[in-house]
């Protein structure tokens, strides 16, 4: 909108260019304040961003932390399976040496010997009933 110039014989006593100068200041003051609320609210969304932002990292933080504490304890119970697989192996192969014995002493003995069946899953543990899945993560995936 252009604005609008006063004739050089006008006075400022006239009504007509009081009132023009009265919108115009309401107007300006208008628009003052509303520029005013716009920063406020853009100062208030960047505080709310940057907030979350702070949270966000946090919550990363924690689960950074629970993804370490929960691959250490991954790892203990795989070092620990590993264990007991090798110690299942063991004992199946000292029941078969047990087991080879008895038929040794139920034939030249000829005593009727009772001689256990050696189970399954102790024959074959490389055959468990959950198959064993390895899951390849590091934490530096994970970090941003």
């Amino acid at each position: 909108m252009a604005p609008v110039q006063r004739p050089a014989s006008s006075s400022d006593s006239d009504p007509r260019y009081a009132n023009i100068d009265e919108k115009k200041r309401k107007r300006m003051l208008s628009n003052r304040d509303s520029a005013r609320r716009s920063r406020i609210r853009k100062q208030k969304q960047l505080e709310d961003l940057v907030n979350e932002v702070s949270a966000l990292q946090k919550d990363n933080g924690q689960l950074s932390e629970k993804i370490s504490v929960a691959t250490q304890r991954y790892m203990e119970m795989e070092n620990a399976n590993n264990v007991l697989r090798a110690q299942a192996m063991e004992l199946t192969e000292r029941l078969r040496s047990l087991n080879s014995v008895l038929h040794i002493v139920e034939e030249v003995g000829g005593y009727a010997v009772e001689i256990p069946e050696i189970p399954d899953p102790l024959m074959k543990p490389w055959q468990l009933p959950c198959p064993i899945q390895s899951i390849m993560a590091s934490a530096d995936v994970l970090e941003c």
